[in-house]
């Protein structure tokens, strides 16, 4: 991979002052040198609907064209009820979709997610974790980045001010890029030996 690495973000929420979306813009500032970390926002994505998906709506082509286009995701989430956030099944659905043309097929992904509770949105992450299976992507097991208490670590303003969470975020940042890398040697090596 000698092109500059493109690791596309998704925050799981529409909200403006979301706690993730304020850890994804931190995460644009704290990409390894010669990365580059660009983010998509859900908002305009219609609810699923099968039978407008060949083609499907703009918004969500323009989607599928930044996932294909990355190297690889870091998806951003708050847990909703014990699980992925409506928002942001949605769009995972859309872009799997239809049928063989799903746009996650073989991306390495981290997530990472932030809450005002104790426990960061482990358990929505577990359930992410499930979902990439049936969707043929690679997750990064470790570092995971919970990031528990968020409005202790997040300014008035949405600037991540702890330092702790700001280096647990770096060092998840910079194993998704050698993921990312490891998967690209693996496919450069496969198609080399067919």
């Amino acid at each position: 991979m000698n092109t500059p690495l493109t690791i596309l973000g998704i925050a799981g929420s529409l909200r403006k002052a979301s706690y993730n979306r304020a850890a994804l813009r931190a995460a644009q500032q704290l990409v390894p040198a010669g990365v580059s970390l660009e983010i998509f926002d859900l908002e305009g994505i219609p609810p699923f609907n099968q039978d407008e998906e060949g083609p499907p709506p703009e918004r969500v082509g323009q989607l599928k064209q930044r996932i294909r286009a990355a190297d690889a995701i870091l998806i951003v989430t708050p847990e909703y009820n014990y699980s992925i956030p409506g928002v942001l099944k949605n769009a995972i659905d859309w872009a799997s979709r239809p049928y063989g043309d799903s746009a996650w097929e073989g991306k390495p992904v981290a997530i990472m997610g932030a809450s005002i509770g104790a426990q960061g949105t482990s358990r929505a992450q577990y359930h992410l974790r499930q979902v990439f299976v049936f969707l043929n992507m690679y997750p990064l097991n470790r570092p995971e980045v919970m990031i528990a208490n968020a409005a202790q670590r997040f300014d008035e303003k949405g600037n991540l001010k702890d330092e702790e969470t700001r280096s647990h975020i770096q060092n998840l940042l910079a194993a998704l890029v050698a993921w990312a890398k490891h998967h690209e040697w693996g496919r450069q090596a496969t198609a080399a030996s067919e």
